[in-house]
């Protein structure tokens, strides 16, 4: 069974001004789509055929296609499911309990933030939900993320920021900082506590 494309469950345009129709567009139907090809070409024929994009992630990083286009696959799929139009503009239920232990939610926006504006080049600011169900936020080079066993930060990611330059540079340009605080604007919080519930 091949991977696919996951289709949105909003418009192109549902994010403005935070995301623009034209990046949206880009981002998924080309950047999105090209690791999806290129992951079922990297693992037709191979042990990896068949296993969920999780376990692709967690087995299969030590093969340099596997790594880049399964990560790319995993980390573009749950940040649109996180994206929402207008936003929910704050945690909820076990996510706001755990962010309370963590410090409360500014500082993990404080936090969040500072992992995402810092990731050097290409990569991805995470929350992670930790085995012991506490959550952790650290950032990953290129398409890696928490799932694979290359990470230097390990849990389950529950919300992810793409600080990939072509996730932000047509409305940006070089001020990520702008991207990364206009993000909180548009965080899907049901959806990320319904991540953390799984």
């Amino acid at each position: 069974m091949s991977f696919e494309l996951p289709k949105l469950s909003y418009a192109y345009d549902a994010l403005e001004p935070v995301i623009d129709a034209k990046t949206m567009e880009i981002h998924h139907s080309k950047h999105h789509q090209a690791y999806v090809d290129n992951l079922n070409k990297a693992i037709e024929g191979t042990e990896l055929e068949g296993k969920t994009i999780e376990e692709v992630c967690k087995i299969g990083s030590d093969k340099p296609a596997v790594r880049n286009n399964g990560g790319g696959h995993f980390n573009h799929t749950l940040f649109w499911e996180i994206l929402t139009p207008g936003g929910s503009k704050e945690p909820i239920g076990k996510v706001k309990e755990e962010l309370e232990k963590f410090g409360g939610f500014e500082k993990f926006k404080t936090d969040f933030s500072e992992a995402a504006k810092t990731r050097f080049g290409s990569g991805w600011a995470w929350l992670c939900k930790k085995e012991d169900g506490s959550l952790a936020v650290c950032s990953t080079p290129n398409q890696d993320n928490p799932l694979m066993p290359v990470a230097d930060c390990k849990g389950t990611p529950i919300l992810g920021l793409d600080v990939w330059e072509h996730a932000y540079y047509l409305n940006y340009q070089n001020r990520r900082p702008d991207y990364v605080s206009a993000f909180f604007e548009v965080i899907n919080w049901d959806k990320v506590e319904e991540l953390y519930n799984k």
